[in-house]
């Protein structure tokens, strides 16, 4: 368990913070941007579930847990074969899967891409998705650069899918969803014109 008991330490005040095995980094290093904004994901979830306070079956409390395992992931040095600290596991990854195909099950049918919107709580979930898509960016582009644990790219993949099905499914089962309408306002500037 982690202790808390002092909240600012002043260690951040020239601009650096401390990895998990006390390296010291620029807080605007891409392993910093890319678990930051994991962090900002999970601030959206946490909106979510004030609108989904009736419905613990989404289980966002268990992916916003991941999302701090996976924090810490990317806190933590990577090296292949010295598995130490805290890493996101392929179960993680699985329990993902098995959901959405659950979710993805009573979906109705799409025939056109989904505008984020419909729902409070979709609305946040689309932006809680789009934002886990830029933080699977970052984390490919850090992958690139030293290496990460190869789960941390596959959850984020995975787990933007789930925001999506999931999101879907608060719309009444994609009945709700906003629907785009490729090139439907395509010459209305000539129409109001006239």
């Amino acid at each position: 368990m982690v202790m808390l008991d002092k909240i600012y330490t002043r260690g951040g005040d020239a601009g650096k913070t401390s990895l998990v095995g006390g390296k010291r980094v620029p807080k605007h290093n891409l392993r910093v941007e890319t678990y930051g904004t994991v962090d900002e994901a999970n601030s959206f979830i946490g909106i979510v579930r004030l609108y989904t306070e009736t419905k613990p079956d989404l289980q966002l409390g268990q992916i916003q847990n991941d999302l701090f395992d996976l924090g810490a992931d990317l806190a933590t040095p990577y090296e292949k074969g010295k598995d130490e600290g805290l890493r996101i596991k392929h179960e993680q990854v699985q329990r993902l899967e098995n959901e959405i195909d659950d979710y993805n099950g009573t979906l109705k049918p799409l025939n056109s891409f989904v505008l984020p919107g419909g729902s409070e709580a979709s609305a946040y979930l689309h932006a809680a998705r789009s934002i886990i898509r830029r933080a699977e960016r970052l984390a490919t582009n850090l992958n690139e650069q030293e290496p990460i644990n190869p789960s941390v790219v596959i959850y984020l993949n995975r787990l933007s899918d789930h925001l999506f099905v999931l999101a879907r499914h608060l719309n009444e089962n994609g009945n709700a969803d906003l629907l785009w309408e490729p090139g439907a306002n395509q010459g209305k500037e000539n129409e109001a014109k006239k």
